[in-house]
């Protein structure tokens, strides 16, 4: 578990950056135009959020209360991976060693 943790700290770290990057030398309106008048943008995007709803599912399964599910989820549509790398380092600290409880979250019983 613990290299599950590393490897969530680093994606988390990774995006951070990438996206910090992004906000200070990139210019959205212009370079997200771009990825949509092309074939291939138009398929990493659909890629990319068929992802994220995928993921999504998942929190949503593991997630006692509907409002914390949507909370998360909005915020994996709008931030992505970086969303998913701190919700899986959350979940993986709450679960104190126990994959059941990682994976399943507040359905264990």
């Amino acid at each position: 578990m613990n290299i599950a943790k590393i490897i969530a700290l680093i994606g988390l770290i990774a995006m951070t950056g990438a996206i910090l990057y992004a906000f200070v030398a990139g210019d959205f309106a212009t370079e997200g135009a771009w990825i949509t008048s092309h074939p291939w943008g138009i398929v990493s995007l659909v890629d990319l959020y068929v992802g994220f709803i995928i993921f999504s599912m998942w929190i949503v399964y593991r997630e006692k209360s509907l409002i914390a599910a949507v909370v998360w989820v909005v915020l994996m549509m709008i931030l992505g991976n970086w969303t998913a790398a701190l919700y899986v380092l959350l979940a993986l600290v709450k679960s104190q060693g126990d994959w059941k409880r990682f994976w399943m979250g507040g359905r264990v019983e």
